[in-house]
């Protein structure tokens, strides 16, 4: 994907994102009588402004797309006029004012509902929970699991498909748990397996955590002939089509689709001269692989699945009713790992390193749009959590701190004194700053080193 492709990509992301969380805040204001003066996607200077409404709302558009804010009519700000005091945000009661900042945060949630309980309606092609052969003295040879054993159930609860199982062993991982699966072996037989994890590094979860304890999905041997090609990938903008078959890279054999993986993941950003038999015909090209980083390794890949894929996924899709509880929970249950991991960030339990800036934020944006409209959309509705629980952090300067001097205030029955508003906000500041030092640390040293 070119670095065009990228920044658009991310530049979607942010003001799609930013328009939701913003326009959260905007609602709430409206049903709670308060005068918005300003809707602003970006900081900075106005690139271009609309009056509408009959308040004569500014909506704007503005140069640094970092952000936005909806400014509301505040005595604390500026005079009132004494007809319109009743709708400034400062008079409002308290419960309006937690209901105005909290609904920002919320809207990023309810996004990540709809875009999750649309996605689950339409169907996404999912592989079922079949394990390859473990690696020896892993976690989970050390539990008993073998080549071909299909989970069924984690804990008592059923499983369908190879990330309902990477999810669970994904949390249990970071709380250190021991889980029981349910597996039937190819024969047939139902055998129960406990994979013990409480010894497990936390600070590893986010790097391979199923290679490393051993789960590996099975893959069975496919032949070399391409089906699905990646729109604007490698492979087909070498001029490669479904149905090639792969009979030489480089000049070496290819037998098996395996063969072929593995000569692409040798060569990131190498060009490589590839033969296929088209028909009766030999054709030779020449592809470039694109570079891809994977538990820390550079790989390459062209942007092709084989034919037949289809045989060993299942396209899960649910009714409108079942999707949106399917949905919720998963909104919530990335919440909740979000939660965890900045907990254990604070702790010292997690690397600091998982911590992510803007840059591999763009990377992601690139990559998920590269892979199509479902992965795009997953991305957008996975960002959309991250920032509303982002925002809620109980951090002067960011809305869950706003929600935190609310919470006081309703406590103590009177508002937080403004001296000890100033305090905080110097500390979220500093805060704030330490948090964007670290991701932006992260991101340089993730583009150094590859």
């Amino acid at each position: 994907m070119t670095l065009l492709q990228t920044v658009v990509a991310f530049v979607v992301a942010l003001g799609v994102l930013i328009v939701v969380h913003e326009y959260g805040h905007y609602l709430a204001a409206r049903l709670c009588n308060v005068k918005v003066l300003r809707f602003s996607v970006g900081f900075g200077r106005p690139l271009a402004v609309w009056r509408l409404g009959a308040d004569q709302t500014e909506w704007v558009i503005a140069a640094v797309p970092f952000g936005g804010y909806v400014k509301m009519l505040d005595e604390r700000e500026g005079p009132v006029a004494p007809h319109e005091a009743v709708r400034a945000f400062n008079r409002q009661s308290v419960w309006k004012r937690f209901a105005v900042v909290a609904a920002g945060p919320l809207a990023n949630f309810l996004f990540a509902v709809v875009v999750y309980a649309g996605l689950f309606m339409h169907g996404l092609p999912e592989a079922r929970p079949v394990l390859a052969e473990p690696p020896p003295g892993s976690i989970a040879a050390a539990a008993g699991l073998g080549s071909g054993d299909v989970v069924r159930a984690v804990n008592g609860e059923t499983i369908t498909t190879w990330d309902e199982l990477r999810w669970r062993v994904l949390q249990a991982a970071l709380q250190r748990e021991a889980l029981r699966l349910e597996t039937v072996n190819e024969r047939g037989h139902i055998g129960e397996a406990t994979l013990d994890l409480r010894s497990y590094p936390s600070s590893e979860v986010e790097t391979n955590a199923m290679e490393r304890i051993g789960l590996r999905l099975h893959r069975p041997a496919f032949e070399p002939v391409l089906g699905e090609l990646e729109y604007g990938g490698p492979a087909k903008r070498a001029g490669l089509l479904p149905g090639d078959r792969i009979t030489h890279v480089q000049g070496v054999p290819i037998e098996t689709w395996e063969d072929f993986v593995r000569s692409i993941h040798q060569s990131p950003a190498k060009p490589l001269t590839i033969t296929v038999a088209r028909g009766t015909e030999r054709l030779t090209f020449e592809v470039t692989p694109d570079t891809k980083e994977v538990a820390g390794k550079r790989i390459g890949r062209v942007g092709a699945s084989p034919r037949d894929l289809d045989k060993f996924y299942m396209q899960v899709s649910y009714g409108p009713g079942v999707s949106l509880i399917r949905a919720l929970e998963k909104t919530a249950d990335i919440a909740i790992f979000s939660l965890r991991m900045l907990g254990k960030m604070l702790l010292g339990e997690v690397s600091w390193r998982n911590l992510s800036g803007p840059v591999t934020i763009a990377d992601f944006a690139g990559q998920s749009a590269q892979m199509g409209w479902v992965s795009y959309l997953t991305f957008l509705a996975l960002i959309s959590i991250s920032l509303g629980v982002l925002n809620l952090l109980p951090i002067p300067l960011l809305d869950g701190g706003h929600l935190m001097y609310y919470a006081i205030e309703i406590i103590k029955g009177r508002p937080v004194s403004e001296r000890a508003m100033e305090l905080g906000q110097r500390v979220g500041l500093a805060l704030l700053l330490v948090m964007m030092a670290f991701a932006f640390y992260n991101d340089l040293n993730r583009l150094l080193t590859g």
